[in-house]
């Protein structure tokens, strides 16, 4: 096994460590230079309103060198108008008591060999930037595999039971890994040591930080602040999985909107109502500093490893209407890779699942089309909000000085006669999907979960 090695760069740091409280904010110094960056910073990550993300779980790509896999298929993710990707845990996972999972670490400073090389993700990073994408990756930093050399070389860095014993995460089922003591500040050293290795060694531009409710903002604090300053010209990008203002605060771009996501679902289900959508949304970014930015999404890793959002939405065309309705509404737009040809099952991201790239090349069609539009004017993604309630009929504009966009998505399945509200009725408009002018009449059929994007002219 390769022994882990601990950077001497965070030796370098340790003082400010060790002098901010969780209540403090450290004294901005100048970036580190001393450190020698495999390739150059990347210096076209969007800004964190112009982000459109797509998650890539490496093994719907392939079942051996999911790396390459994905390389080869750049170009069709970066048709979807992606400038990020996100890549599902790129580090070797454990053995001992494992499950599959590939948020079970081994080893922080090293590739998974089921996924391919340093070299080889390298390569991605650099065929992505390219491609004028960026490329974060997702870290773990709540818990390691029960054989990562921290557990035998380290136990007091991990969180122990009255009679010594490392235990897993306390309030889950996860028998597969041990959890990580925050107590502990040599543990927090290299945990963002071994964060700062993939910056420097494999060029990544940020991390997704599973679970980060979970630790301390503290160390999430430090975290940031040490990965940002690394390199003077570097843009890291950090999204918390979580919903905790504290992490924002803390130095987070953006996290997640779990709670639009649940009513989101119960508005396809008929348990929630579009009065209840606007104010999770309103809620949600009522909760963020300004400046900051919400995930939104129909579904990603965890949700399709339960439902296919095929399923979860009642068919192909719903799924479509929920996601126009999702990306539309306001925040950081994320697709899952598989959902763009419409796979229909659920996947266990445990094991290798062959989606099927070639399929329904219809909806990969229309997920192009959605994006085209979003990505075309600025209004859809800083615009003011403007929302009009219907019991059937999700139905808002995003406008700026210079464009005004009108959003109507039908959430049955079942044809909708809607009433247009007074202010449009009359107006028009040019239907972006079928790029056609259109004169909105007072009531519109629609048919089950149609929607329409509609350009003032």
């Amino acid at each position: 096994m390769k022994k882990i090695v601990i950077l001497a760069g965070f030796l370098m740091t340790l003082s400010l460590f060790t002098a901010c409280s969780n209540n403090d904010t450290p004294t901005p110094d100048e970036p580190q230079t001393s450190e020698e960056f495999y390739g150059e910073p990347f210096d076209r990550v969007p800004s964190i309103d112009n982000i459109v993300m797509y998650e890539a779980n490496e093994r719907v790509f392939a079942s051996d060198n999911s790396f390459n896999a994905i390389t080869d298929r750049l170009d069709e993710i970066k048709s979807l108008g992606v400038n990020i990707l996100w890549l599902m845990p790129v580090n070797e996972q454990g053995i001992e008591n494992a499950i599959g999972s590939p948020y079970c670490i081994k080893n922080y400073v090293a590739t998974e060999p089921e996924y391919g090389t340093l070299d080889d993700l390298r390569e991605l990073v650099l065929q992505a930037h390219n491609r004028e994408m960026a490329v974060i990756i997702d870290w773990v930093a709540n818990h390691t595999s029960w054989d990562s050399e921290w557990v035998s070389d380290h136990k007091d860095w991990y969180t122990q039971d009255d009679e010594g014993n490392i235990i897993p995460p306390v309030g889950t089922n996860w028998s597969d890994v041990a959890d990580l003591n925050y107590n502990n500040h040599d543990m927090r050293d290299a945990m963002i040591s071994s964060m700062k290795y993939w910056v420097r060694e494999a060029n990544v531009d940020g991390f997704r930080c599973d679970a980060a409710d979970w630790i301390p903002a503290g160390f999430w604090r430090d975290a940031v602040y040490e990965l940002k300053n690394m390199q003077e010209g570097r843009t890291v990008l950090m999204l918390a999985e979580g919903t905790d203002p504290i992490n924002l605060q803390a130095g987070f771009d953006l996290d997640y909107g779990w709670n639009f996501c649940d009513v989101l679902e119960g508005l396809y289900a008929g348990t929630k109502s579009t009065a209840d959508l606007y104010a999770s949304h309103q809620n949600e970014f009522g909760q963020i500093p300004e400046g900051k930015q919400k995930l939104r999404f129909t579904t990603n890793h965890d949700r399709a490893s339960e439902n296919s959002p095929i399923s979860k939405y009642n068919g192909q065309q719903g799924a479509l209407s929920a996601y126009v309705v999702s990306t539309t509404l306001g925040g950081v737009p994320l697709m899952y890779s598989s959902q763009e040809v419409g796979y229909s099952s659920t996947i266990n991201f445990f094991n290798f699942v062959n989606v099927g790239w070639n399929n329904n090349q219809d909806i990969y069609q229309s997920y192009q089309k959605i994006m085209d539009i979003y990505n075309s004017f600025e209004a859809m993604k800083t615009g003011a909000l403007e929302t009009f309630t219907d019991d059937n009929v999700v139905c808002f504009t995003r406008s700026s000085d210079s464009e005004n966009i009108l959003i109507i998505a039908n959430i049955k399945n079942t044809e909708i006669s809607f009433t247009v509200p007074d202010d449009f009725v009359s107006e028009s408009r040019i239907n972006m999907i079928k790029e056609s002018s259109v004169t909105l009449e007072a009531t519109i059929d629609l048919s089950p979960y149609e929607f329409l994007i509609l350009k003032k002219q």
